[in-house]
């Protein structure tokens, strides 16, 4: 395997395809199929425009992407992975400090196709849940980020479609087709993961996807970088070099509407959410409504608190935590705990049970200390601005189906409720109807003008890879 990107094939890879023309022509067989999926749930009425992007060029961290003009269908999806390293070992589990794997053991077939096929799933039903959004975005960088975020989660899946056809057979070949049956929100042929068939209706709906629910690509992506099955492993690392970008679209994008809202706040002395409304901004507490929303239904995405498939990834070395190698334990886990929270005679309790059963919560709980960092900086920007407003994460257990807090309804704070009473302050604390459409329609037409930006968000501190912020990023033709 080299760090150069072999172009001259009809895939782009740096595995070495040409060499095994079964699974070259498998791939090629797909990439139509690919294709055809691309132009009917990739972006609307995108197909023509040229694109200022990055294409991957090398997995060397030094210097991995060129910036150029392209057409979103002649994008060059392909197959990388990142470098070997000599000398690997499985970190943890019961194979702790065997080589480790470079075909799937038998043994562990059904369950790595699993957790393939499930993040797999996940790369096209986020394009999918984004495809109206260029209709209506707020400036030409706006576009160009949301457009470059969904050809990676593109090239994503085909990460993912490689390692299902090159270590599974038939089996790999028919889940690889099943990716693109699948569609976001369909009723009979849905998504897998809940999240994943949540509309995306507008843009603060996708900042907030792509801070939160992105965010959760990234642990799960780091939790499979330390998989005993090398190729997930080196797979999940190069993804990652991509992933980072997606949660700066977000965390940004959400960060310049808290701007742009808190400068009018502060410019006109508000603080009534009606009367700043009126000015053409999104008001903090909607916002806080749309973070409640997607930090709630991102938390399900981990999975069970308590999770024997969990314990059964992590002790085969299928999956391990977040930066395993950094954690100073035995790495076997046999004989650990750790705490999660339960609903107990009508209040929130901890429970101390098996560290390996706890693994999803403690990727969760890893999870919420990056997230709520986001925070405290789009805080900041309020403060900036003297404005006494705080956006605050809620309670682990607000708003969750999956889980110790599933049937449960508890308030933000935490406060355990009844249902009766938890829908009746639903709208206090969740987007609604009115919400949606109030955002929407603020919302409607796109900006096309290089350098300007709609009223609602403020324009970024610095363009893409040292472009000026009214550059021309996308060339309508």
């Amino acid at each position: 395997m080299t760090s150069n990107i072999d172009y001259i094939d009809k895939i782009p890879n740096n595995v070495d395809l040409g060499r095994d023309r079964v699974l070259q022509r498998a791939l090629e067989h797909w990439q139509p199929a690919y294709m055809g999926w691309w132009y009917d749930m990739g972006p609307n009425e995108s197909h023509n425009y040229d694109v200022y992007l990055r294409t991957a060029i090398s997995v060397d961290p030094e210097g991995w992407a060129q910036f150029d003009y392209v057409k979103m269908p002649q994008y060059r999806w392909g197959i990388f992975l990142a470098p070997p390293t000599q000398g690997r070992e499985v970190n943890f589990g019961v194979n702790k400090g065997q080589p480790a794997w470079q075909d799937v053991p038998g043994e562990y077939r059904s369950m790595l196709r699993r957790i393939i096929v499930t993040q797999g799933d996940t790369e096209p039903a986020s394009v999918e849940q984004q495809k109206m959004l260029g209709m209506c975005a707020p400036s030409l960088y706006d576009l160009r980020n949301i457009y470059q975020v969904n050809v990676e989660e593109g090239r994503h899946l085909w990460a993912m479609v490689y390692l299902l056809h090159r270590y599974f057979g038939r089996d790999g070949r028919e889940e690889a087709e099943a990716l693109l049956d699948r569609r976001s929100g369909d009723a009979d042929n849905p998504r897998i993961l809940g999240a994943f068939n949540e509309p995306t209706p507008d843009w603060l709906a996708f900042y907030m996807f792509t801070f939160f629910t992105d965010r959760d690509g990234k642990f799960q992506l780091s939790s499979l970088a330390e998989s005993g099955f090398d190729p997930l492993a080196r797979t999940c690392r190069f993804m990652l070099t991509e992933e980072a970008h997606h949660m700066f679209v977000g965390e940004t994008g959400v960060g310049r509407i808290v701007e742009r809202t808190a400068q009018v706040m502060a410019e006109n002395h508000l603080e009534n959410p009606e009367q700043v409304r009126t000015l053409g901004v999104i008001d903090l507490q909607t916002i806080q409504r749309y973070l409640n929303f997607h930090y709630s239904v991102t938390l399900d995405l981990f999975g069970g608190d308590v999770s024997s498939n969990a314990a059964s990834y992590y002790t085969t070395g299928l999956k391990g935590r977040y930066e395993e190698t950094k954690i100073d334990d035995d790495h076997v886990l046999t004989e650990a705990t750790y705490t999660v929270g339960t609903v107990s005679n009508g209040r929130v309790v901890g429970e101390e049970i098996p560290a390996l059963n706890a693994l999803n919560e403690r990727l969760r709980d890893d999870y919420i200390g990056e997230v709520q960092a986001g925070v405290d900086r789009w805080n900041k920007v309020i403060e900036k601005h003297g404005v006494a407003f705080r956006l605050r994460l809620p309670h682990k257990g607000f708003h969750r189906q999956i889980g110790n807090y599933a049937g449960h309804y508890l308030s933000p704070e935490g406060e355990v409720m009844t249902e009766a009473e938890w829908k009746a302050n639903r709208d206090r604390w969740m987007p609604s109807a009115a919400d949606y459409t109030f955002v929407q329609a603020m919302m409607q037409g796109r900006v096309v003008e290089p350098g300007k930006f709609a009223n609602w968000i403020a324009p970024p501190r610095r363009g893409i890879h040292t472009k000026p912020i009214d550059f021309e990023y996308i060339r309508f033709n």
